[in-house]
């Protein structure tokens, strides 16, 4: 869909505000994109850096042709109000104008929606440091197929500096394929024996039989470094904490520094995160969005996991059109097959998964169904147990943080910790989608 003239002059606009403040600061810049991960690789990179530099991530979720612009001049969006957009402009004015003490770095997640994104986006920010964290079929609509996103996205790759950093994923064919097209220095992360920084030994922590995070050894030249995530579950998650220490590394932060500052990095809200819980319980905070395969994935964590009793809280999957009936299905199969204690079905297509289970065989009297997160909430927080392991999941229509905010053991902290926490969304009822 074309955009309209008002929306090309405010981008036309903020790009000329934003270049001006970057020849000002000269800041250093660290680009991040990639079909997944993103949002985790900034987080993860930006507790690294921020631990020896003044450090700007992008605000909120602000990754496009207005919000990065925003991001670098410090301003929130204006939205529809002709007065807030001044007040964005009288920010900009004072930056420029008055003393300031600018952020020495800037990390940027830079989405990619539509052909040609990347290609505006580094055509007025010069990236330092640009990582790629991998290249899949997602954001098709706009795209012929994946070799033309991963065409798009290589191009922040192509626009760092010949004295920056080419930050890639060794263990993803398209990604590494994009490395001869960067006259930067290249560095590898990943799994496989070809990265330069590669993770191994992966294994899970206990502390008298409660789960306490996930570590593993980091092999950078020869040298082995012992790396201890007290918050995070998902192994996918190591991807992040790879790419954060190999863009520390270029900035003279040492390997130890920069795992040391990791060991409480939490991944963004809603995406595997460690919860502590009432009553001595662990939750497995998956609410930021759900899929058959995501939610597989999360049931997959779980049955890794040592826990007296295993708990899965899942709400419904959106948008599954036609697929709907079977994605469920095959979530309530892996529900079944990990040998879970309680199911906990939240919405009405949730059903389908609820039938799958009952056909295999699963006693009903552990499986419990509730029209709304509110209700399974209250539910689950009388019948917890000191022990106890929680997973928390679904689509972010179902509103499942409002469940772990029910059993969390400092509520206090939602905000912190859990998705969808602005005042708007806090304020919004959970409405059946």
């Amino acid at each position: 869909m074309a955009k309209t003239k008002r929306l090309q002059f405010l981008e036309a606009m903020l790009r000329w505000m934003s270049t001006v403040v970057i020849k000002k600061y000269r800041p250093d810049i660290v680009g991040i994109s990639g079909s997944v991960g993103k949002t985790s690789t900034k987080e993860a990179v930006f507790t690294v850096l921020s631990s020896k530099f003044r450090v700007r991530k992008n605000l909120k979720n602000y990754n496009n042709e207005i919000g990065i612009p925003l991001t670098i001049i410090g301003a929130e969006t204006g939205g529809r109000s002709i007065l807030k957009w001044l007040v964005v402009f009288l920010k900009w004015l004072g930056i420029i104008i008055l003393p300031y003490k600018y952020p020495e770095i800037l990390v940027l997640e830079m989405g990619v929606d539509h052909p040609g994104d990347m290609k505006y986006l580094t055509s007025f920010i010069p990236i330092k440091v640009g990582i790629l964290t991998n290249i899949s079929p997602s954001h098709l609509e706009f795209f012929r197929d994946i070799d033309h996103i991963a065409g798009e996205k290589g191009k922040l790759i192509e626009a760092v500096s010949e004295e920056g950093l080419a930050v890639l994923n060794a263990d993803d064919k398209k990604v590494l394929a994009i490395e001869d097209k960067s006259d930067a220095e290249i560095t590898t992360f990943g799994f496989g024996d070809s990265a330069q920084v590669r993770a191994s030994d992966v294994d899970f922590n206990y502390t008298n039989g409660k789960i306490e995070g996930l570590s593993f050894k980091l092999n950078y030249e020869g040298k082995f470094i012992p790396v201890r995530l007290n918050y995070i579950l998902a192994k996918h998650q190591i991807y992040s904490v790879l790419a954060a220490v190999e863009a520390g590394n270029y900035f003279k932060i040492n390997l130890v520094d920069a795992v040391t500052s990791l060991e409480n990095y939490l991944a963004p809200p809603g995406r595997t995160n460690l919860i502590k819980g009432i009553k001595n319980s662990f939750i497995i905070d998956d609410t930021y969005n759900s899929s058959p395969a995501s939610a597989v994935a999360a049931l997959e964590v779980l049955k890794e996991l040592r826990s007296i009793r295993k708990i899965v809280v899942l709400g419904d999957m959106l948008e599954l059109g036609k697929y709907m009936e079977k994605g469920h299905r095959e979530v309530g199969h892996k529900v079944f097959e990990i040998g879970t204690d309680l199911f906990f079905a939240v919405g009405e297509r949730m059903e389908a998964a609820v039938k799958e289970v009952q056909d295999l065989g699963y006693p009903l009297q552990n499986i419990f169904y509730f029209e709304n997160p509110v209700l399974a909430g209250k539910k689950l927080q009388q019948i917890i147990k000191e022990g106890d392991l929680i997973l928390v999941k679904g689509s972010q229509g179902m509103r499942m943080e409002k469940i772990v905010e029910e059993v969390m053991a400092d509520p206090q902290k939602a905000e912190d910790f859990l998705c969808r926490q602005s005042g708007e969304w806090r304020k919004k009822p959970f409405v059946k989608p």
